[in-house]
């Protein structure tokens, strides 16, 4: 086989593997009914497509997102939205993240963050908040699941 066709070979097997991924991931978030499935099979994605180990960057991913939406959570509840607030919110997860030694999950705490502040819900942020993390949580898992069932050749 030349070296042509198993780099496709190898880009078709990988397409498998990120489509079984996203499309569980998707499939168990209707079924939980979480209200912003698509996240799920984002996550899933991110994971299963990363470069780095899936475990590195699914811990960074799990406990950036959680950072941001515990943050994202009590500065809504407790502060109006604007400019200001979130500039501080965003630099309070950037300290939060060095102090806990968790400089690899600064930007998915912000990406979480800046959803729970900037994107108009009709929930109060807590429950936002909540779902975001369920949600990427669920896509985390089944990447994390695929991988280590179907592991990448690359």
């Amino acid at each position: 086989m030349t070296n042509s066709y198993k780099l496709m070979f190898h880009t078709l097997l990988d397409a498998a593997r990120t489509t079984i991924a996203a499309v569980v991931s998707l499939l168990l978030a209707r079924l939980l009914k979480l209200p912003e499935f698509y996240w799920a099979p984002i996550s899933a994605i991110v994971i299963i497509q990363s470069t780095i180990n899936p475990r590195t960057l699914a811990w960074q991913r799990f406990a950036g997102t959680a950072l941001g939406a515990a943050v994202g959570a009590l500065i809504a509840t407790f502060f109006s939205s604007g400019t200001l607030v979130y500039a501080v919110a965003i630099f309070l997860c950037g300290a939060l993240c060095a102090l806990l030694r968790l400089s690899g999950a600064y930007r998915f705490a912000a990406i979480t963050l800046s959803i729970v502040l900037l994107v108009a819900h009709q929930h109060p942020a807590w429950i936002v908040a909540l779902h975001r993390f369920v949600e990427v949580s669920l896509g985390i898992a089944v990447a994390l699941a695929v991988a280590q069932l179907w592991p990448s050749r690359a």
